[in-house]
């Protein structure tokens, strides 16, 4: 019974290690040539057409929970001219990058993790390897380098359009003035906080990607362990953002008032 008990203890720091071991192989997969450019144009168009209007949906309530929590908050203060650069910070800094993430794991990811995991079962990883091809360097580079750049691309656009929900929001609902809130833009964040959103929805897509391509390729079990290998990349990939998303924030926090002062 104690060793039983030891097994599934261990278990997770073993499947921490295979999947830390498997991202290093993809690492050293994609400098191999012959790059699959047009798997990687099919990978990302797939990845943009199934999260770009989900994306879109949700990043108007982002905006316009951010934009009424922070104003309200902002008001109290009585600092009303902070009320557009508070919104802005708070949607590219951590709104934007958390909901691409999100949605890039939660369809891109559950994608990738479903078709590897059913070119597993159908053993087509087996006879690829015995042809001496890569299944890493020929269907998991193409689609990890697809959700980084697509997850980029979300993020941009969830950030453009928080701030136009965010500003519709505090205008017309929190009376607002529209001068006011665009001339404070720059108050409070600046270019850094940019470049830290598209980090992390870099970092983001990474993580969703490697981690749907390693339970897809390590699926057993007929369709059943397809799809527990889609609900475990799932929830795995949302664990390990929220996580990420912190030691980032935390970094962030550290280095720009050294790189401002």
């Amino acid at each position: 019974m104690s060793s039983l008990t030891a097994a599934r203890v261990l278990k997770p720091i073993g499947t921490a290690g295979s999947l830390f071991a498997f991202g290093l192989d993809v690492g050293r997969a994609v400098f191999r040539r012959p790059f699959q450019f047009r798997e990687f144009i099919q990978q990302a168009w797939f990845i943009a057409s199934v999260t770009i209007v989900p994306t879109a949906l949700v990043a108007i309530p982002f905006g316009a929970v951010i934009a009424l929590q922070v104003g309200g908050l902002v008001v109290q203060f009585g600092a009303q001219s902070f009320v557009g650069s508070a919104a802005v910070l708070a949607v590219v800094q951590q709104a934007a990058p958390i909901a691409t993430a999100l949605l890039v794991a939660g369809a891109g990811g559950s994608a990738i993790a479903a078709d590897l995991g059913a070119r597993k079962i159908r053993e087509e990883l087996d006879a690829m390897m015995v042809l001496g091809i890569d299944p890493i360097q020929r269907l998991v580079v193409p689609r990890v380098l697809a959700a980084m750049m697509i997850a980029v691309f979300l993020n941009g656009l969830v950030s453009i359009v928080g701030v136009m929900g965010g500003y519709v929001f505090n205008v017309i609902i929190q009376g607002g003035t529209p001068g006011a809130y665009l001339a404070s833009f720059t108050a409070l964040a600046q270019m850094a906080d940019l470049w830290q959103g598209l980090a992390k929805a870099l970092i983001f897509g990474l993580i969703a990607a490697i981690v749907a391509a390693y339970k897809g390729m390590n699926a057993g079990g007929g369709p059943k362990g397809v799809g527990d290998a889609v609900n475990e990349s799932v929830v795995i990939t949302f664990l390990l953002l929220f996580i990420v998303n912190f030691v980032m924030s935390a970094i962030f926090l550290q280095i720009i008032p050294s790189k401002t002062g």
